[in-house]
């Protein structure tokens, strides 16, 4: 028989609950995105938006690990709607682009929850998901003004991928730790 935590629910905890789901989403829309990308032939494009989806995929965890960690119950929630239905390239990047800036809201919103109820740890946790989220929305806006620049040709913006790895730092550097082990 599993014991249930009974750690009490504050808001913080209910938006880092509401915050996994939405990382899982963002995962799994990354994915569709990278089969369209796939399916287009644009290789660069595709193997970006895969790598985006298992980072998206660690930042959920990150938060399993992180509720574990603080003794509270963790419910693994399905996903939401994903859109795989595009007419061009520009209309991905977009919808990227403001995936990001989304979760960015959210992520603000769980720091002033911390800070509200006076979790400081909480708050600190949140920190490193701000910066990566300054980061994010930065390189999906390249990423919009490269397809943008190269008008149509995605031979161009192919090559960019490859030469520039737009979005490819490599490790999460100072990533809080990851449940079961980043991928």
């Amino acid at each position: 028989m599993a014991l249930i935590k009974k750690q009490p629910r504050s808001k913080f905890y209910e938006l880092l609950q509401a915050q996994i789901h939405n990382e899982f989403n963002a995962s799994q829309q990354y994915i569709a995105l990278a089969v369209w990308f796939d399916a287009e032939d644009l290789p660069q494009l595709a193997k970006h938006f895969y790598k985006q989806s298992v980072e998206e995929r660690n930042h959920a965890m990150a938060l399993v690990q992180y509720m574990l960690d603080t003794d509270h119950h963790v419910e693994i929630p399905g996903t939401g709607d994903v859109r795989n239905t595009f007419s061009d390239v520009t209309e991905l990047i977009e919808l990227a682009l403001q995936q990001e800036k989304d979760v960015a809201t959210d992520i603000q919103q769980l720091a002033k929850a911390a800070r509200a109820e006076e979790d400081y740890i909480g708050e600190q946790f949140t920190q490193w998901f701000l910066k990566e989220q300054v980061e994010e929305i930065s390189q999906m806006s390249t990423l919009l003004n490269i397809v943008k620049r190269a008008n149509g040709n995605l031979f161009e913006v192919e090559n960019h991928l490859h030469r520039e790895s737009v979005g490819d730092s490599g490790a999460d550097s100072g990533m809080p730790p990851v449940a079961g082990g980043a991928l």
